[in-house]
């Protein structure tokens, strides 16, 4: 029996007294949100985001307040004055203080970049998840309505709504609603399919949680990180929209201003150096502001990859361990590695 035993060839290695803790999880136990959090701030691009999107919002707020013109302040004395003491960005050519209308305008484009990204949310949250909970003819038609709606271009919506509401910020809202409620309904049914079956949710259902319970309670939390992802990308889609509709005439109509608008209006003087800054200034100002939030949304995204978080974790642990061996290799008698 002993040499039949000895004679047998194993399928696995004895792991040995000194290897056994080769397959030890060393990595010290985190909580997720503190650790999201930890990584996002540790990254100096997502600071610099979150901070340049600050700093444009408390603009937004403040500097109409602290200015001594208003936006709408006719003064044809001082038209088309270049950039100064005065007049920080200058005035365009009925006298208007640009500096004034420039936040004035961020006020409107980040309002309709914020409700624009979480009007059409909220829709297609709610009904992608009618879709995905209950399923059979109820997921068939709104899936099928979501087809129709998808082939026609999201600018058609757009035009025909605004062309009959008009030019405003509630309309504009109205608009990107409509016309594009349709992905998030699809993204949200897809992930109720996805966790309906679980665990946790089957659990729910057994103590008699209803479906709002257990979809919002439930299944939302383990996606808002994607959702958070998905928001930071839709907010500069929709401030991009409003611009292009300002470029063909659709988009906030007097005496209510935009960033949009002004960079369409600026447009005329582009080729003018005497006239320039009414098409640059707004023009910076939401290109950096829909950067920001660019940038800031693919940070999050890295922060909240929990794949990513054993990977930094063993970087910094080969960083540490090359620290020490130079240090050990400058040492007398120690032969350089």
């Amino acid at each position: 029996m002993s040499e039949t035993t000895s004679s047998r060839k194993l399928d696995f290695t004895p792991v040995g007294e000194n290897d056994r803790d080769a397959e030890q999880i060393i990595r010290p136990s985190t909580r997720y949100w503190p650790e999201v959090w930890k990584r996002l701030f540790r990254n100096k691009l997502a600071v610099l985001c979150l901070t340049i999107i600050g700093v444009i919002i408390l603009c937004a707020i403040i500097m109409p307040f602290l200015s001594p013109y208003k936006f709408d302040e006719v003064n044809l004395l001082s038209s088309s004055l270049k950039p100064s003491a005065d007049h920080f960005f200058g005035t365009d050519a009925t006298g208007r203080d640009l500096w004034t209308r420039v936040w004035i305008g961020a006020r409107a484009s980040l309002l309709i970049g914020f409700l624009g990204a979480l009007t059409p949310f909220i829709i297609g949250t709610v009904i992608g998840a009618v879709a995905g909970w209950y399923g059979g003819r109820i997921d068939m038609i709104i899936m099928r309505v979501c087809d129709i709606m998808l082939c026609i271009p999201s600018m058609i919506y757009m035009i025909l709504i605004l062309m009959v509401m008009g030019g405003s910020i509630s309309s504009l809202v109205v608009a990107m609603a409509i016309s594009g409620w349709m992905g998030s309904a699809r993204g949200f049914r897809g992930r109720v399919l996805q966790f309906k079956n679980k665990e946790f949710t089957l659990a729910a259902k057994t103590q008699g949680a209803s479906a709002a319970r257990i979809i919002f309670r439930h299944i939302l939390p383990n996606i808002l990180g994607n959702i958070a992802v998905g928001l930071s990308g839709a907010v500069p889609g929709a401030i991009f929209m409003e611009a292009g509709m300002a470029y063909i005439g659709l988009g906030v109509t007097p005496p209510n201003i935009s960033l949009g608008q002004l960079s369409t209006d600026g447009i005329t003087y582009f080729m003018s150096a005497s006239k320039f800054h009414l098409f640059l200034y707004p023009s910076l100002v939401i290109s950096v502001m829909i950067f920001a939030f660019f940038m800031f949304g693919n940070s999050l995204r890295d922060a909240l990859d929990p794949r990513l978080r054993d990977e930094e974790y063993n970087a910094k642990r080969m960083r540490k361990i090359k620290r020490v061996l130079r240090r050990e290799a400058r040492r007398p008698g120690k032969a350089v590695v």
